[in-house]
């Protein structure tokens, strides 16, 4: 289909919209799924392009996947075929590191690209991965454009992140299952996503125990079994969609949308001056007067999402006064930021950290804080969308716009929204795909 919509401004969004299962939970819990020789079902799975592209990974490695009605997906690995990941694929999607944890225990060998594909913000290194997988007893080595990793038996071990790294901690979660004894993960992230994948992985006869300070302690175990699972909700989507209602001020019903994931999101989109109703089955979005400036942070949870970013800063540009955004997790999460002052946006962007405490990326010259004055009018422009986020962002920063507005690159978007085209069309946006 056409990668570049034309986009109508001027447009509130108004109406209902579904929020999908978790993106961040249906790519990791598909490599979960290679981790038993037995079937898993996987319900409220999103069919998003991560998704697609994970698919595909986990299907040349020996996976087979059976959509059994929309949102189902089953998935079984009665055998592995091969323990080296493509490079063609791998190199699409960083969650190939992920596959580290089926390929070793049933095994006891995996080759996977050093190349990682995903969004540009910021190097997501392996490092701590891999230094994770040696404690554990794997052997490591480069071999031209692939690392080499083997064992023949993971064991457990006590593990210090460095920094709560949510995909570092899930790789490890999956090797600590089924390894022999006991393994410790300190500095773990504790996201909703990763306690989805704990849930999941218990269900299949995992042993984790989850302590007051970040750790998790895994029993390892001698096998898994098969599960039936419902992803959680994509609170990114759900956030993302109500900085959309107040952005347009519009009106928007997120259903699925879930409190519990969104606290620090409802309790700042408050503080800006929007409104939300929960309610038992959703949460309702919308804006009643005018937004006021705020100072905000991002933070690993239970703090400010990084990936409710982007839209905030989007939603602070019609706030009045001047907001000031730290950010603490990615050091280029602010590629978006040069497309919305070319739309007209007051933004600017500085290397000191701004509005908080001082972060691991204080002494570095990336810009990761920003002022923002407002509010601002935007206007129409022709927009090359560079990563997932940031792509949603300028999307809806057109809608806002005087004018119509051109937007290349909707795939990467639809790496993370499912059925993005329909969902818009029918909060009444009018984008043409050309």
């Amino acid at each position: 289909m056409a990668d570049t919509w034309i986009v109508e401004g001027g447009t509130p969004l108004r109406g209902e919209v579904e929020v999908s299962g978790a993106k961040n939970s249906i790519t990791k819990l598909m490599v979960t799924s290679m981790l038993t020789e037995e079937s898993c079902d996987l319900l409220n799975a999103p069919a998003v392009g991560d998704s697609q592209i994970t698919r595909l990974i986990c299907e040349a490695l020996g996976a087979h996947f059976e959509d059994v009605k929309p949102h189902h997906l089953r998935v079984s690995s009665p055998t592995i075929s091969s323990n080296e990941v493509p490079y063609e694929l791998g190199s699409q999607n960083r969650l190939a590191v992920m596959m580290l944890a089926p390929l070793l225990h049933r095994t006891g060998k995996a080759v996977i690209p050093i190349a990682a594909g995903g969004d540009r913000i910021g190097p997501r290194p392996v490092n701590f991965h891999l230094e994770g997988y040696q404690k554990l007893g794997a052997h490591v080595e480069v071999r031209d454009d692939f690392y080499v990793v083997e064992t023949d038996g993971l064991r457990g071990a006590e593990i210090v992140l460095p920094y709560p790294t949510v995909t570092g901690t899930e790789n490890l979660l999956l090797a600590a299952t089924m390894a022999k004894g006991r393994t410790f993960i300190r500095n773990a992230a504790i996201e909703p996503e990763v306690m989805d994948l704990v849930m999941c992985l218990q269900k299949m006869g995992a042993i984790i125990d989850t302590g007051t300070d970040r750790t998790y302690i895994v029993e390892g175990v001698k096998s898994l079994n098969g599960v039936t699972h419902t992803l959680i909700p994509d609170r990114i989507v759900a956030a993302s969609m109500g900085c959309a209602a107040a952005a347009t001020n519009g009106d928007v019903f997120v259903r699925g949308a879930r409190q519990i994931d969104m606290v620090a999101f409802l309790n700042t989109f408050r503080r800006v001056g929007g409104h939300f109703d929960i309610q038992a089955d959703g949460i309702r979005f919308y804006r009643n007067g005018a937004l006021r400036a705020i100072s905000l942070e991002t933070n690993v949870h239970p703090g400010f999402m990084t990936d409710w970013q982007p839209p905030f800063v989007l939603l602070l540009t019609q706030a009045e006064g001047m907001s000031v955004v730290h950010e603490t997790v990615f050091e280029n999460r602010f590629g978006y930021v040069l497309e919305l002052q070319r739309m007209g946006a007051d933004v600017a962007l500085y290397d000191a950290c701004l509005g908080g405490g001082r972060c691991r990326f204080g002494s570095s010259n990336y810009a990761h804080s920003c002022v923002i004055k407002g509010p601002t009018g935007l206007h129409a422009a022709h927009v090359t969308v560079p990563d997932l986020r940031a792509g949603f962002t300028s999307l809806i920063a057109a809608m806002m716009a005087e004018g119509d507005s051109v937007i290349e690159g909707i795939s990467h978007i639809e790496r993370g929204y499912e059925d993005l085209e329909g969902s818009l069309r029918g909060l009444g946006a009018r984008i043409e795909r050309i």
